[in-house]
């Protein structure tokens, strides 16, 4: 069963680049700057973060410039499913 969802994969890509964006101005990078430190042109940097429209690899390599990876990879751990009933919580 699809489970109910509050945002859309657009609002999380939005949010991904508003965040990438947001440290970049409070490392006081210019795109031009964080297209040096990370290898991503700066217009794919400027589209990124206008559209939230990027490949995964280039994301990754801005992440890097401005932060640590370890928050990323912490989204590959599994994680405890949620239980669907009371039963289920009364068992755990």
């Amino acid at each position: 069963m699809a489970r109910l969802a509050l945002l859309s994969p657009a609002d999380i890509q939005q949010q991904l680049a508003d965040a990438v964006r947001s440290r970049r101005k409070a490392l006081k990078l210019s795109r031009d700057e964080l297209a040096a430190r990370s290898t991503v042109p700066a217009p794919t940097i400027k589209k990124f973060e206008t559209t939230g429209q990027i490949s995964l690899r280039q994301f990754i390599l801005l992440w890097q410039s401005v932060d640590s990876l370890e928050p990323l990879a912490t989204l590959a751990t599994a994680t405890p499913p949620v239980p669907a009933s009371i039963e289920d919580v009364l068992k755990s």
